[in-house]
């Protein structure tokens, strides 16, 4: 049975809010705060019977007060446009965004110029990564420009369907890697948990494109039992990275319930969470959400930003009251042809993520995922950026570049090569960043 959007009961109840986040009335432009929640009771429950431990979930019917956020000029008027009965509360509503996602050729048609590669994808669309992209950020995607970088990186083309050598659905090796369902123990001292498939935006390029979206992983009690006894049981973690999907499209109940197991495991010292909420859902970070989050520090989180335009104001206030809980940010971004594989496109992004106080971590080479050629750069353009970026902008600004090495290799980086030689006195020859050399004495007196 399916709700509003297309979302089944089911996944309502899981990516949905607890309760009390739906009795707060507030109004968030000015000052986004509100106070405790008093005697709430949890959306999920658990109930032990005489063999398992099973979740139930239900969908609470009551009247919701929302809180109101200020929009960005782009998205309200693809608002009144496009959904012209939707008041500011409920467009503010993240749970709305997520029942409201644009996921059929009948709806994108509607709001976008569709190319023929793209409406074909679209018809055919079949058991490829499904399309799924949030009203806040199809509002920032170019209706009449197929070339714009949010637009390529979430409306399908038909060359996702093409596969080339080199490619394969899972490259990084991560089914390999997995003790546990829904965990990778790829480095020695850190973990991937994987606790959803599920995203409110489906990026094109996703390197788990073979299970993403398909309700293949799910954040049930069973499953992650099992996750937190291996962790429990294997001393040498210490850091657990809190991916999917999206873990922040949980609700804060059932984010709360791994984060609270992960940090009573006394060998966990550092707990980190990837997702691309900021951009595609900022109103998801709510006040409340922050407020659960900072209690489990040390907690870190990995941002999701393909390109400049994403960084709107929605997106500079979701970062604010992360990075205000106390939370440190790093973005991540994949390189992508033709939509971030120019100099001028990365200045950019890597500054409007400095305003954000997003610290610009990793630059991605894009993995070989099946049908992903259309996105891949050669490597010499990932190292061009990196020259381009170094010594023109701030330390802080410049991201390492890496290959996620196929086979579950790990991060190796990349980086432009400024030594030239070592001469016969042990000098040092190096070029800086305006291509000028020096020397530097790299020898130790005897």
């Amino acid at each position: 049975m399916k709700v509003s959007g297309g979302l089944s009961k089911k996944e309502f109840a899981v990516y949905s809010v607890p309760l009390h986040a739906m009795q707060l009335s507030l109004n968030l432009e000015d000052q986004e705060e509100e106070p405790p929640s008093q005697g709430a009771k949890p959306l999920f429950s658990i109930v032990q019977s005489a063999n398992k431990t099973q979740l139930k979930t239900s969908v609470l019917e009551m009247p919701a007060k929302h809180r109101v956020l200020k929009m960005s000029p782009r998205c309200r008027e693809f608002r009144n446009r496009f959904f012209p009965g939707v008041n500011d509360a409920q467009w503010s509503d993240w749970r709305w965004q997520v029942q409201n996602r644009i996921r059929d050729l009948a709806t994108v048609r509607r709001m976008v110029q569709l190319t023929t590669e793209e409406e074909k994808a679209l018809e055919l669309a079949g058991e490829m990564l499904p399309m799924g992209v949030t009203p806040h950020y199809m509002g920032l995607v170019a209706p009449t420009d197929p070339d714009q970088g949010i637009r390529r990186s979430v409306i399908p083309t038909v060359y996702e369907m093409r596969r080339c050598p080199g490619e394969a659905d899972d490259p990084l090796g991560e089914e390999h890697q997995s003790p546990v369902p829904g965990l990778v123990h790829r480095y020695p001292d850190r973990v991937l948990l994987l606790a959803t498939d599920f995203c409110s935006t489906y990026c094109r390029y996703c390197t788990r494109s073979r299970v993403v979206g398909h309700g293949a992983i799910t954040p049930n009690t069973r499953r992650l039992r099992m996750i937190f006894d291996y962790i429990r049981k294997t001393p040498q973690i210490r850091d657990v990275l809190i991916s999917g999907g999206d873990p922040l499209t949980l609700s804060d109940d059932r984010l709360e319930f791994i984060l609270s197991n992960l940090r009573a495991i006394p060998h966990v010292e550092v707990i980190r969470i990837g997702t691309k909420i900021p951009a595609v859902l900022p109103q998801r970070v709510t006040p409340q959400l922050v407020r659960m989050l900072r209690k489990y520090h040390p907690l870190w989180m990995s941002l999701h930003f393909t390109h400049p335009d994403e960084c709107c104001y929605e997106t500079a206030k979701a970062c604010g009251m992360l990075a205000d809980a106390g939370i440190p940010l790093g973005s991540q971004t994949v390189l992508l042809k033709g939509i971030n594989d120019n100099a001028d496109v990365m200045l950019n992004l890597v500054h409007a993520l400095m305003k954000m106080r997003v610290k610009p971590y990793y630059l991605y080479q894009c993995d070989p995922i099946s049908g992903s050629e259309h996105f891949r750069t050669p490597v010499s353009t990932g190292v061009d950026i990196i020259r381009h970026l170094r010594g023109f902008t701030s330390g802080y600004a410049v991201p390492t570049y890496v290959i996620d090495a196929p086979g579950g290799g790990g991060k190796i980086p990349i980086s432009p090569d400024y030594v030239q030689e070592k001469d016969a006195q042990g000098n040092l020859h190096l070029t800086n960043y305006e291509g000028k050399c020096f020397q530097y004495p790299d020898y130790v007196a005897e």
